[in-house]
């Protein structure tokens, strides 16, 4: 008995103190069907879940994360969702706090876009009360940061250095939040020309499932924090079976077997809390996807 206690002790005391600390940057291939030559070999780097506001948030994680991001200086940064937690009273304090972990980012003027998660809306889950003040105040302090948000349109990138020709454009199309109601992907992609080379993101993986088949060869989503606590087989089969509607098979890393034909989703584990500020088994999480052309 004393032997099992001491043994949770130790647990908690990992995934409060240590575990949480780290950043792990996982380095990923996008392959992406008719990819511009200009686009070839660029980086887009992807993080998610700050949840500043949260007890013992995780920022100082947060920041060390926003200075791998300056490091790698990628084409892109997609931030998907979350940036605040239980912010119907002070989402501008919070938002404060938000903006300086980001703040080296923005400095590097380095292209950064956003879509906002739940906790944006002060959901905790999805049948609760929408606060669409927070969202506003969010959305608000992002944009005048020069922090491009994208939920529910699309827009035509172009790499630094290279001219306007459509030959080099690259669409990037962000997804609305689910339990807000407000994803709405048709909408998105409508303004995507048929065939063109496309990033889609979002906060919630349950999105994914209804974007049209072949629309989104290369998707990213955040969300679910790896559950906090992973356990091998049992935290996907929880999952699927008890958190998502849509059938998600897993929690982190590629998704196999889920969404229509033709496209691929990326899960990131974010970095901050949710209920409990601990994790064990998974590491807060920098994306990097290198951008190919898909053959």
């Amino acid at each position: 008995m004393w032997l099992a206690l001491k043994i949770l002790a130790a647990i908690v005391a990992y995934g409060v103190a240590i575990e949480p600390r780290f950043v792990n940057r996982d380095n990923q291939n996008a392959p992406i069907p008719n990819l511009p030559s200009a686009w070839e070999g660029k980086q887009v780097a992807v993080f998610a879940d700050l949840q500043v506001g949260m007890w013992w948030a995780n920022k100082d994680a947060a920041r060390r994360l926003v200075w791998q991001v300056v490091k790698i200086h990628p084409a892109l940064v997609l931030i998907a969702g979350d940036f605040v937690y239980k912010a119907d009273r002070d989402v501008d304090a919070q938002m404060v706090e938000v903006l300086k972990i980001l703040q080296p980012i923005i400095d590097a003027r380095i292209p950064t876009y956003a879509v906002l998660g739940n906790h944006d809306y002060s959901l905790m889950n999805e049948n609760g009360k929408k606060e669409s003040h927070v969202a506003y105040h969010v959305r608000m302090a992002l944009d005048s940061a020069g922090i491009r948000m994208m939920d529910n349109t699309s827009r035509a990138l172009l790499p630094i250095g290279a001219d306007s020709a459509d030959s080099a454009k690259l669409y990037l199309v962000g997804v609305g939040e689910k339990w807000a109601r407000n994803d709405h992907p048709d909408a998105a992609l409508e303004q995507v020309p048929a065939g063109a080379p496309r990033i889609v993101f979002m906060h919630d993986p349950d999105s994914f499932a209804h974007i049209p088949a072949g629309e989104a060869p290369i998707a990213v989503a955040a969300h679910t924090h790896g559950m906090q606590i992973g356990i091998p087989f049992l935290t996907d089969f929880y999952w699927r079976n008890v958190e998502t509607d849509e059938g998600a098979p897993g929690v982190e890393g590629w998704l196999k077997h889920y969404g229509e034909p033709g496209n691929h989703l990326y899960v990131n584990r974010g970095v901050g809390f949710s209920i409990f500020p601990g994790r064990v088994h998974a590491v807060p999480e920098l994306t990097v996807f290198t951008l190919r052309r898909a053959h």
